[in-house]
């Protein structure tokens, strides 16, 4: 699986040569027809075949097309590959190879050659897959699990056996009301030492996101016993069985909450973009106002559609970004270049300041402004004015 450190070192890569083409190649396997998936390979291969043959009039690209060619027998051997998708990155030119099964992304299978790698289907691969913990828990065991893009690693188990009980009630049944209360006071014990355990594993960063699979009747004394800390990263609950729930179904279970929990989030986040758009605080729509935002460092979180692509100019020079399609740069002066897709400079720029970005379905309210916006941290004529105020 792809790192956080790779995404950012291909963010930073850039063809400066002509006749260097850096390559994105991206593999998502679909529900096949019948059981040859052989959909998925044709599609793969025509789709590298019609980039060969176009390159194949322009003699420069040699190096171009050995990766391709390369790119087309790995399709190949994807024949059947419908388990996990796959990202291929290549520049021959600067003798780059780079290959990761990804989770699954909402780009098809599709293939891009240009002056920088196609990196927007992954962009959003680290604030929707966190390093999820699930943490199973009963009244004497507790189980914790990584969830991290498709693997399920073990993180830990604690059992709390049941106390020891005595022969008889004793007088006036005074010992079944002692083993009662020892029994809840275990209980409480067991729930503070899941709770620290999960405070030490919050603090070491070990986990971005928690999900807590436990019946029902535990969960008040439990919550009650969590760390604020641990809190903040807790994302939901499901009720469940520790004992009949499988590594398999807590998985499913937990990404299931992860999922509603995303959809919920990045709802409340174009909502609030939007009010605060129109307040003119700490929300700008529109591609113009985005870019500008962008390079003054006022932002935070980028809202786009999946399917957004707009055109612009990137000055040569400097890399300035414009939405306006003018011939020089109008920071500099220096001549611009055209973009097909602003996304092809404007993603790895997010990525490469770790900024976020939230690629959404259809949305109206995003639709009516340009379909993109963002959220910002502060705005720089804001905070100018408050500078000079008396």
């Amino acid at each position: 699986m792809i790192s956080r450190e790779e995404l950012r070192q291909l963010a930073d890569f850039e063809c400066r040569n002509p006749e260097e083409l850096a390559i994105s190649f991206y593999f998502q396997p679909e529900t096949p027809q019948d059981k040859s998936h052989r959909e998925e390979m044709i599609l793969a291969k025509d789709l590298v075949r019609k980039t060969i043959q176009e390159l194949e009039l322009n003699s420069r690209n040699r190096a171009a097309l050995d990766d391709l060619h390369r790119i087309q027998k790995l399709a190949e051997s994807l024949h059947g590959n419908q388990a996990r998708a796959r990202a291929v990155f290549a520049c021959a030119g600067r003798k780059l190879w780079q290959e990761f099964d990804i989770p699954a992304v909402a780009s098809p299978t599709t293939l891009f050659v240009n002056r920088r790698f196609h990196l927007k289907p992954l962009a959003p691969v680290f604030s929707e897959h966190p390093r999820l913990w699930i943490a199973l828990i009963d009244r004497q065991n507790a189980r914790f699990l990584e969830v991290h893009f498709e693997e399920i690693r073990d993180q830990g188990l604690m059992v709390n056996p049941a106390p020891k009980h005595v022969r008889s009630d004793g007088y006036a049944g005074y010992d079944a009301g002692h083993v009662q209360r020892h029994a809840e006071d275990e209980v409480r014990k067991h729930f503070r030492a899941v709770a620290d355990f999960l405070k030490a594993a919050a603090e070491k960063k070990q986990f971005e996101a928690l999900v807590i699979g436990c019946h029902d009747v535990n969960w008040t004394e439990l919550q009650s016993q969590l760390h604020p800390y641990v809190q903040k990263k807790l994302i939901g609950r499901f009720s469940g069985d520790f004992n009949s729930l499988t590594n398999e179904n807590a998985a499913a279970e937990g990404r299931r909450v992860l999922r509603d929990t995303l959809r919920q989030h990045h709802e409340a986040l174009v909502r609030e973009t939007m009010d605060e758009a129109k307040s003119n605080r700490r929300g700008v729509t529109g591609l113009r106002r985005v870019l500008r935002a962008v390079e003054l460092g006022e932002v935070e979180t980028i809202i786009m559609s999946r399917e957004y692509s707009a055109r612009a100019v990137e000055c040569t020079n400097c890399r300035h970004l414009d939405s306006h399609m003018v011939p020089y740069c109008p920071a500099c002066g220096r001549a611009t270049r055209n973009l097909d897709d602003v996304c092809e400079a404007l993603v790895p720029a997010a990525i490469r300041s770790n900024l976020g970005l939230v690629l959404v379905q259809s949305d109206e309210a995003l639709d009516r402004v340009g379909n993109i916006a963002a959220m910002l941290r502060f705005r720089a004529d804001r905070n100018t004015n408050q500078m000079f105020a008396p």
